[in-house]
């Protein structure tokens, strides 16, 4: 395949996978496996770095309004009842910190399972099971609304959130880092809700705690990949070719567009048809990944 129809592709695919329940990873590790990208390649592992940017930097555009007013508000909130640890930049820093250091530690783990396609396979399957699940249990209480009695859901927007809720979805977001198909967002919605948040208020926590996820995480594997790391040679951007230059920013253009309309389109979803119809995919996805890796092996 054309290089340049390649990166358009491959862009797609992360854009379109980076913000929903259906894990990244391993949509874009699948569709490298099937359209031959050499991943032993240091270039081929840079580009996937540099378009995951591409798609993260649409998240600050996209929510610029509410990080606005969030920060003319901290530390104590539209209320005034918030302080440092408890206003909704303050729980994001929190939960992200959380994840971060275990992460850190288990770095060599998360290495070492971020290719397999088996774990991915199962990661997919199992995170659907319990994005199901947990959906349904929750899916009488967001048709009541809020204020229905003995309903489950406490916490209708960030702004209400509580630090105990931001440390343990930090705390979740742990599995997406070291069992790659989980998708940080599965884990951090299915978490929020687990806690007594609705849909809505779940996801954009999600989306803002992906903001310093995200940049840290690729910041620190793209120093590492252009410095070299654990035996593997450096990436010289300097020596790079202007066909790879194209190449680089045809992806990154392509997967910041259409990560946009997909964290759009993904917010007016959820608030009124759920989780569910993702779940559903998840689990079919990953049996059949699970059914191509044994055939691959047999």
């Amino acid at each position: 395949m054309n290089d340049y129809l390649l990166s358009l592709v491959l862009g797609i695919v992360e854009g379109l996978t980076e913000f929903l329940p259906v894990s990244s990873t391993a949509h874009l590790r699948i569709a490298q496996d099937l359209l031959h990208v050499d991943l032993s390649d240091g270039y081929w592992k840079m580009y996937a770095i540099v378009i995951q940017l591409g798609a993260i930097l649409c998240l600050p555009i996209y929510f610029r309004s509410r990080i606005a007013k969030f920060l003319s508000t901290f530390p104590s909130g539209e209320r005034g009842d918030r302080n440092l640890l408890t206003h909704p930049l303050g729980l994001t820093m929190v939960a992200f910190v959380v994840t971060a250091i275990p992460s850190f530690l288990l770095t060599k783990v998360i290495g070492k399972h971020l290719e397999s396609l088996t774990i991915m396979g199962a990661s997919l399957l199992i995170g659907g099971v319990v994005m199901w699940i947990v959906d349904a249990m929750k899916a009488p209480w967001e048709a009541a609304g809020p204020g229905a009695k003995g309903s489950t859901i406490h916490t209708w927007k960030m702004e209400d959130m509580s630090l105990p809720q931001s440390l343990w979805i930090g705390a979740c977001q742990i599995l997406s880092a070291v069992f790659p198909g989980t998708s940080r967002s599965m884990s951090t919605i299915a978490a929020g809700q687990l806690a007594g948040m609705s849909r809505a208020s779940a996801l954009e926590f999600s989306f803002f705690l992906s903001i310093p996820t995200m940049v840290v995480a690729t910041a620190y594997t793209l120093l590492k990949s252009l410095r070299g790391g654990h035996g593997e040679n450096p990436i010289g951007v300097s020596a790079l070719t202007p066909h790879q230059w194209i190449v680089l920013a045809i992806g990154f253009v392509v997967s910041f567009i259409v990560a946009y309309g997909s964290v759009a389109w993904f917010m007016a979803w959820v608030r009124t048809r759920g989780f569910v119809p993702f779940a559903i995919y998840r689990i079919v996805i990953g049996i059949a990944v699970l059914v191509w890796v044994s055939r691959l092996a047999g």
